[in-house]
């Protein structure tokens, strides 16, 4: 019962702040319908410990409906987030379904390009990495 309530707050708080809460099945659905480009928030579990390469961080995640994906985090853009296999995290940015199919989120930060055209973050505990 704490925890229900504790995440209704949780909830709450996020979607005051303007910023969209996880939809898994809206994630579930853009992946089955191949919807590249879709702008996706849900909630994951970090399956590997991140790897920097190139200004990225990438590692793995298994979202809450089974996919696993693959983030690519710019670093050069955002802060490193400093997460290890395990951990929780909520992600906001857009999908990208590459030949193969490779899985995966880019666009996890709040300051954009040419090639993400919305804002992004991770959220680790409470903190937001943009």
């Amino acid at each position: 019962m704490r925890v229900a309530a504790l995440l209704t707050v949780l909830f709450a708080l996020c979607a005051c702040g303007g910023r969209d809460v996880a939809d898994d099945q809206a994630l579930h659905s853009d992946v089955v319908n191949g919807r590249s480009g879709a702008e996706v928030t849900f909630d994951a579990t970090v399956l590997d410990n991140p790897v920097e390469s190139g200004g990225h961080e990438r590692f793995d995640v298994k979202a809450a409906t089974g996919e696993r994906l693959e983030v690519d985090h710019n670093t050069t853009l955002a802060p490193v987030v400093p997460v290890h296999a395990g951990d929780a995290v909520v992600i906001h940015g857009e999908l990208y379904i590459d030949p193969g199919p490779r899985i995966g989120v880019h666009c996890t930060h709040a300051t954009t390009s040419s090639g993400c055209p919305n804002p992004g973050w991770i959220m680790f505990g409470t903190t937001y990495y943009e």
